[in-house]
């Protein structure tokens, strides 16, 4: 990004931090802010309530609904530079990649470290399409969805939980909506590709975590599903992608990715005693699924979602999108009792780049968008 947004950013940051309160002039700008945020939004919902209209994002971000936001990034991010100059072994070093070289120093935040649970399932419709369904199991959060299109990449959907991302001294969307798409896009928890590649990661409970050390770069979980949306175009392409890298796992967590392609071709990369694996499966919840010492251990919960999916996949030869959309229901944290929530199920059309958004477990409303409406 170009010095004057780096002037442009310190300049914003400092201001704040010198000023306590708001003057007139700058309440009328926060105004008319709100006002083309609301116009936005109000013209994505018109759309989003019209048969066989995708939502247009902008650069501009726009409030789909309470908790769920959605911005277009389009240019260069840095993310080649990332990995010529070796990559990151943690989150930390991330957040400094992204303040020394595409942000600026000033912009002061990190990559916060708190579980989640998903569900994911693979399967193909009557007319030969892929679908890629997930769910994301968290607390009441803020997610923003990113349309982005590398200058040296594919274009890609993807979707971040910004309450990971902790700033110091303000909140995430008081910076330029430049910033903060520059900064989810190193943060990604799912995406799809317009090359139908779709990845998500599922967090396992296990104590063990993920840092390979060998002569290869390094990459974190985030920045490995950013790596896999801008560069793979199948799951064969993926794994060899994560196999020229050390995986160090995002938050410290115990986690395995999710991936697959138009072709259906589906599987789940787990790591055990740092050792890469790769299980062939159409669905995936947070307990390992490769063979060995560790098979199994995860929560009792994600062996129920996973059995139900399972039941689902024997039960349908072929599965719709409401049919998926059903599925993703059933698995919602509303059916087992307890505090979390489901907050937000994505459906990926694989083989056609179309895209539908459910927020909390809200499976009446959906939010649409192309891979090929760019």
């Amino acid at each position: 990004m170009k010095k004057k947004v780096f002037l442009f950013l310190f300049l914003i940051l400092t201001f704040l931090s010198l000023v306590a309160g708001c003057s007139k002039k700058e309440n009328k700008k926060n105004t008319r802010n709100e006002n083309r945020q609301q116009e936005n939004s109000n013209v994505l919902q018109k759309n989003a309530n019209q048969d066989n209209r995708y939502l247009t994002l902008t650069s501009e971000i726009t409030e789909l609904t309470d908790g769920l936001s959605a911005v277009k990034y389009e240019g260069d991010y840095g993310f080649d530079e990332f990995l010529i100059q070796g990559g990151a072994s943690s989150d930390t070093e991330v957040v400094s990649y992204l303040t020394e070289n595409v942000l600026s120093d000033a912009a002061d935040f990190s990559f916060g470290k708190i579980p989640f649970g998903c569900s994911t399932i693979s399967v193909t419709d009557e007319n030969g399409s892929s679908l890629f369904g997930r769910n994301f199991d968290w607390n009441t959060c803020n997610a923003m969805i990113v349309q982005s299109t590398p200058e040296n990449g594919y274009a890609s959907i993807s979707t971040v939980n910004t309450d990971f991302i902790n700033m110091s001294g303000l909140r995430l969307s008081a910076l330029p909506a430049d910033i903060q798409a520059v900064i989810c896009l190193y943060a990604p928890l799912d995406g799809m590709n317009e090359k139908g590649l779709a990845v998500s990661v599922n967090m396992i409970q296990d104590s063990d975590t993920i840092s390979q050390n060998t002569d290869k770069p390094d990459i974190t979980t985030t920045t490995a599903i950013r790596l896999l949306l801008d560069k793979a175009a199948t799951t064969q392409e993926a794994v060899e992608l994560l196999e020229q890298y050390d995986m160090h796992a995002s938050m410290g967590y115990m986690m395995h990715l999710a991936i697959s392609d138009r072709g259906n071709n589906s599987v789940v990369i787990e790591y055990v005693n740092n050792e890469m694996i790769v299980v062939e499966t159409f669905v995936v919840t947070n307990f390992y699924l490769a063979k060995g010492e560790k098979n199994g251990i995860g929560t009792q919960q994600s062996h129920e979602r996973y059995d139900i999916l399972m039941n689902i996949l024997t039960d349908n030869k072929t599965m719709n999108i409401n049919k998926v959309k059903n599925a993703l229901d059933s698995v919602s944290k509303k059916n087992f009792g307890e505090f979390e929530s489901t907050e937000w199920s994505v459906i990926f059309n694989q083989s056609t780049g179309e895209v539908w958004y459910y927020h909390r477990e809200n499976y009446d409303k959906s939010y649409c968008f192309s891979l090929n409406n760019k």
